[in-house]
Parts: structure tokens; C-alpha cells; sequence
């Protein structure tokens, strides 16, 4: 079950991945045709948020704001990210066991990992749960709890571009009345992006590149239309799996496709020998060149302000001699 959660965040790709992470995004998680959260309260950004300011959210419910949330729980890493990014972690009274980042939420209150504990939720009297579109299949009659208790919920949508993600960076300012450092979170994102994607425009060898989210026996990995597919695209490398979403994928297939460099999003360090010791993967020219890379789960997945840093971190794992400190 564990694994599941964790791919289902991961093809968050997201999401994980998700392929997301311009204008082409993914569920922490696989694509779909959730509503994005909606401005319909004009917002002058230069000087606030413009109260009372509704949205529609992902789940259809229109959510009015007539101030500022003062306290407010979160109830993924990836909203608790952007909260604390835009500057309003001082806000955030309660998150998971899940989130890790940054180091503050260590502190806070925490209400259950992926069964949210309802009850403590209400207890709290938040301003308003920001929860996620990836809960609405297992959690919609909790959520409604909390909606009958009389504290907003809203539920983000799940990120599956880049452009999505900043969308969601943005409606995150404009509820917390936090428009500028929002925009300022876009902005350096873009930036870096920019900056990766004209480095990788003169890769004229395009490296062949499998990625996994899971260990042996099960490996799943991710397709087209996933983050980490939009990853690749951005640095000019090819997926050697060509199925759509996220898929799970045999040891004689991985062999068979031959990578040039096999990208582990999941495991402890060991995972790298691991990857090296599979029967048979002695033959792989990413095994025989020494191109097993780890790269960190949180960022290449989770659809907040460090994506932009997940991109870098695949840029640098698949070409060290372009992207090389």
C-alpha cells in the first residue's frame, strides 16, 4: 500500500511525476481531466489580493475568502511547500506525517498520513484545509466532514505542466494575500528553466534513459504524458518506455532497451548497487559506463516551488559533462 501512495504521489507525476512539471503537467502523481482551481475575483497582484475572492476549486465547490487565512492545514507536501514558499508557513498550524519539508513542519501538528484524521482536523478550526484532487476518490466523504463543521475546503488540483504548477504557485498567493512572492517563486522558476532548457538545446546525442519509482519485483516507471517525460523532453533525452502513464515494466524489457542511463526516483543510496546486481543487467550500458543515478523523490514529483530544481537534478544525472557542477 505503501508503494502505491508513493507511486500514486510520484505520477503526481507527479507528479511524478508529474510529465508534466510549459504548458504540459501531470497528477503526484497519472494524467487526467481534473478542473484547475479558477481566479473569479479580479486580483490587482501589485497591490493584494482583492477581498472577498472566490474560486471555483477541483472539486466544483465555490470557496469565498473575505480575508487573509490566518490558520490553515495542510494536507499534502506539495501544497505545505508552496505555503512555506510563498511565505506563509507561519500560518500552517498542522500538516502529515508525509511532509518533510522544510524543516519547520517537523514541529507542527500532524494529522495522519494518508487517512486524515478528520475529527483532529475540525478540533483544530482552521481557517481552511487546502487538500488535493488525488484525495477526492478516498477522502471526499471526510472532506465533506469538514465542509459541515464550517471550515472551507479547498481542493488544488493536480499540477500536470510546468505552467499548471505555477498556476497553482499563483492561486496560492492570491488566497494567502501573498501575490508578490508568489509571483517572485514563478518567476525564478522560469528562470531556471530557461536557463536548463537553452544548455540542453545544443544535445544533439540524445542519451536513451529509463526511469523507476520501484524497486524489484515490482518496477514501475513512467511513460508519456507524466512529469518526468516532460523532464526529458526539456533536456532533449528519449524514454526508452513508450506506454503512456506509469507502467510496470519487467527486468528483461529494461535489458532489452539497453539504456544509457537508468534514473532511480525512489530507494536509499543502496538502491544504485542494487539496480547494478539484477541478473542480467551486467549487459545495460548504463551498468557498464557507471550511469545508475539517484535522484531526490520530493523534488522530481512533488509540483511546487523546487521542480524547477527536480528538472536540474535529472539534467545533471543524465548529462553530467553539460550540466556538471
Amino acid at each position: 500500500m505503501k508503494k502505491f501512495w508513493q507511486l500514486l504521489l510520484t505520477a503526481l507525476l507527479a507528479v511524478l511525476l508529474l510529465a508534466a512539471c510549459g504548458n504540459d503537467n501531470k497528477k503526484e502523481e497519472t494524467p487526467g481531466d481534473s478542473d484547475k482551481a479558477t481566479e473569479e475575483t479580479n486580483t490587482d497582484q501589485t497591490e493584494g489580493t482583492a477581498y472577498p475572492y472566490t474560486i471555483n476549486d477541483s472539486s466544483g465547490e465555490d470557496v469565498t475568502f473575505e480575508k487573509a487565512p490566518e490558520k490553515v492545514i495542510s494536507l499534502i507536501p506539495s501544497n505545505t511547500e508552496i505555503l512555506f514558499g510563498i511565505g506563509a508557513g507561519d500560518r500552517v498550524i498542522a500538516v502529515t506525517e508525509n511532509d518533510d519539508y522544510p524543516a519547520e513542519v517537523a514541529d507542527l501538528d500532524k494529522v495522519g498520513d494518508y487517512n486524515v484524521n478528520i475529527e483532529k482536523v475540525i478540533s483544530l478550526k482552521p481557517d481552511v484545509v487546502f487538500a488535493h484532487d488525488m484525495m477526492l476518490s478516498s477522502s471526499e466523504e471526510g472532506l465533506n466532514q469538514i465542509r459541515d463543521a464550517g471550515i472551507p475546503v479547498v481542493v488544488v488540483p493536480t499540477a500536470e505542466t510546468f505552467d499548471e504548477t505555477y498556476e497553482t504557485i499563483s492561486v496560492f498567493g492570491e488566497i494567502m494575500n501573498k501575490n508578490e512572492e508568489a509571483d517572485q517563486i514563478i518567476k525564478d522558476m522560469q528562470a531556471k528553466v530557461d536557463e536548463i532548457k537553452e544548455k540542453a538545446a545544443d544535445i544533439t546525442d540524445k542519451k536513451r534513459v529509463f526511469i523507476e519509482t520501484s524497486d524489484a519485483p515490482e518496477i514501475y516507471a513512467p511513460g508519456k504524458n507524466t512529469f518526468p517525460q516532460q523532464f526529458l523532453d526539456m533536456i532533449n533525452a528519449e524514454n526508452v518506455v513508450t506506454e503512456e502513464g506509469w507502467v510496470m515494466i519487467s527486468p528483461e524489457t529494461i535489458v532489452d532497451e539497453n539504456p544509457d542511463v537508468i534514473i532511480a526516483m525512489h530507494g536509499t543510496p543502496d538502491i544504485i548497487d542494487s539496480i547494478k546486481k539484477r541478473d542480467g543487467f551486467d549487459t545495460i550500458t548504463a551498468i557498464k559506463e557507471d550511469q545508475v543515478v539517484r535522484v531526490d523523490e520530493n523534488i522530481t514529483s512533488r509540483t511546487g516551488p523546487r521542480l524547477a530544481e527536480g528538472l536540474e537534478a535529472f539534467a545533471k544525472a543524465i548529462y553530467p559533462e553539460v550540466f556538471g557542477e
